[in-house]
């Protein structure tokens, strides 16, 4: 049965097909449709699309009686094929494809969905602890070696000729009263120890607080690479001084001008400042225990190089390893190690806003509270480098002198013992983390120091000496949980400027530390060579109870409601 089109309705015009743009009649006559423009718009009322026998209006989408949409075939039953395909119309012929396709409504494009792009291949990235192990295993050569090369040059000025700690030989049985003459030179030593250090820190503690500032606007790498060129001029001074058998005054210079750029405190306060930049919160204790423990394996490789390196080949030698290493921490630090600020901007560097910058951050952080838990730990951080300073600038002159009277080889191992105690205090560290919050961790290492300080302050014999550093395992727990507690305190933005007043601190710690235990070593020769690690240990009984009273402070529901309250309103 053949379908029939629709009779037109009497009395009314045929109408133009809207969809197909001409009449009826000649798309029965087979005429080509004519195009009509899409911007005129038809005069007639729009119709619908054309619509099979059984009233079917041919759509997109696959019907029954239909293709199955968007191609062009047609189904077995009657009606119209796909949307876009051809259908036959009213009078049973096929509009052509293209009329098909103006006869559905424009459909909007539709866009592909923007793809993420891929994540960027992660890369190893260069971190600080490469340039402090190498800044540390320089002063770590440096420092003890200086030492004992003053003690052999003072002592042939003034004559003295008996053994001494540096000979292999070491101090004899000791069964004699102590001698007057090695007692002076003993003395002599500490003094151009005393000179030395506070020229240096001195001019240090100026420079530091002046290039850590200044390093928030310019970046952590000009920071990094003036102390590393500092410490490589300073070495080259001291090679100068052996080669030419210069004064020991010369000594003096050549710290004074590697205090003029920085000295090793600078490169330690950005170091830590780099981390910070690097690291979050949860992960910045551990992370600055690790920059920390770099200093222990750098010290005690130094340690047992240096001691057996002077022993067998003189002080010449170490002296140049002490220099290429100095150098090595400034290439490094110029060419491989990226830069951690995000927005460096130019700054001017002789100008007194660094300082005041330092000054602001005690004297108007954000609340009353955190300006007070700033300044007892930052009080906490310098007596405990204080003490820590102090005594270990004494460990080689004590171990040097009658009884003990130790060779360089032993002073050696005793040197990479203290430094030891930075690995196990790392490791401790990590272990204790799991039980303990970093406040008792803290206190905890500094029983451990109180402990050792005792015992070495009555060590009269080579085992009760290693025993004493034994008892120093967890010494160095305490400094990495204050750091990063300092750090905690304060904005992501203001990181810079916490440890340049860190580093401040650590300068104002070397001062005191050389003017008041390497004073007061010679005065108590006579009646008991260990009283300055006594002090030292008396001396740290204030940071553990600071520590301790400000977190018995927080953890208690009253005092926290006391500490809210008094906020003023200028402090938010």
């Amino acid at each position: 049965m053949q379908p029939q089109a629709p009779q037109p309705v009497l009395g009314l015009p045929r109408r133009a097909n809207p969809l197909l743009g001409q009449p009826e009649e000649n798309r029965r006559r087979g005429a080509r449709p004519r195009r009509l423009p899409r911007a005129s718009p038809s005069p007639e009322p729009l119709t619908g699309p054309a619509r099979g026998r059984d009233g079917a209006v041919g759509g997109r989408g696959a019907e029954p009686g239909r293709g199955p949409g968007l191609g062009p075939e047609r189904g077995p039953g009657p009606g119209s094929g796909s949307g876009l395909g051809a259908g036959p119309g009213p009078d049973g012929a096929t509009a052509p494809p293209a009329a098909a396709a103006m006869a559905a409504p424009p459909q909007p494009p539709v866009m592909a969905a923007p793809q993420p792009p891929p994540p960027p291949a992660r890369r190893c990235r260069p971190s600080a602890e490469p340039l402090l192990f190498l800044a540390t295993l320089s002063l770590g050569l440096q420092g003890p070696l200086a030492t004992q090369y003053l003690w052999d040059r003072l002592g042939a000025e003034r004559g003295y000729s008996g053994p001494n700690g540096s000979s292999p030989a070491g101090c004899g049985n000791g069964s004699g009263g102590p001698d007057p003459l090695r007692q002076e030179v003993e003395a002599l030593v500490s003094r151009w120890n005393l000179y030395i250090n506070l020229g240096g820190f001195f001019v240090g503690l100026f420079s530091v607080t002046l290039f850590g500032p200044w390093s928030d606007s310019v970046g952590r790498r000009p920071a990094l690479v003036l102390p590393a060129v500092g410490m490589a001029v300073q070495a080259a001074i001291y090679l100068l001084v052996m080669y030419l058998q210069l004064h020991v005054a010369y000594f003096l210079l050549g710290r004074l001008l590697s205090g003029l750029l920085g000295d090793y405190n600078l490169i330690l306060a950005s170091c830590f400042a780099y981390v910070a930049d690097t690291s979050d919160k949860r992960a910045r204790t551990f992370r600055v225990a690790v920059l920390e423990a770099c200093l222990g394996v750098a010290g005690m490789l130094a340690s047992i190089g240096g001691g057996q390196w002077r022993k067998a080949q003189g002080y010449i030698n170490p002296f140049w390893l002490v220099l290429a290493t100095s150098l090595a921490a400034a290439l490094y630090a110029a060419f491989c190690l990226q830069e951690s600020v995000k927005q460096q901007k130019p700054a001017k560097l002789l100008t007194l806003s660094h300082y005041k910058a330092v000054y602001r951050l005690y004297t108007a952080p954000e609340h009353l509270s955190s300006r007070r838990k700033l300044a007892l730990y930052s009080l906490a951080f310098f007596l405990l480098v204080t003490v820590h300073f102090g005594t270990k600038d004494l460990f080689v002159l004590y171990e040097l002198g009658s009884p003990l009277c130790w060779a360089s080889d032993l002073i050696g191992y005793g040197s990479a013992a203290s430094y030891l105690a930075y690995l196990s205090s790392l490791g401790g560290l990590r272990l204790l983390q799991l039980c303990l919050e970093d406040t008792w961790v803290a206190e905890i290492g500094l029983i451990s120091n109180i402990s050792g300080l005792v015992v070495i302050s009555l060590a009269t014999t080579t085992p009760l000496m290693f025993t004493g550093y034994g008892i120093l395992f967890l010494s160095m727990a305490a400094t990495p949980v204050i750091r990063a507690k300092l750090s905690k305190l304060v904005g992501e933005t203001e990181q810079g400027a916490l440890f340049a007043s860190v580093a401040c601190v650590e300068g104002l710690c070397s001062l005191v530390a050389t003017g008041v235990f390497n004073s007061l070593y010679p005065l108590s020769l006579h009646f008991m060579r260990g009283f300055p690690f006594l002090f030292g240990a008396i001396i740290l009984l204030i940071p553990a109870a600071i520590v301790g009273w400000i977190e018995i402070w927080d953890s208690n529901p009253e005092y926290s409601h006391f500490s809210d309250a008094s906020l003023s309103p200028a402090d938010g």
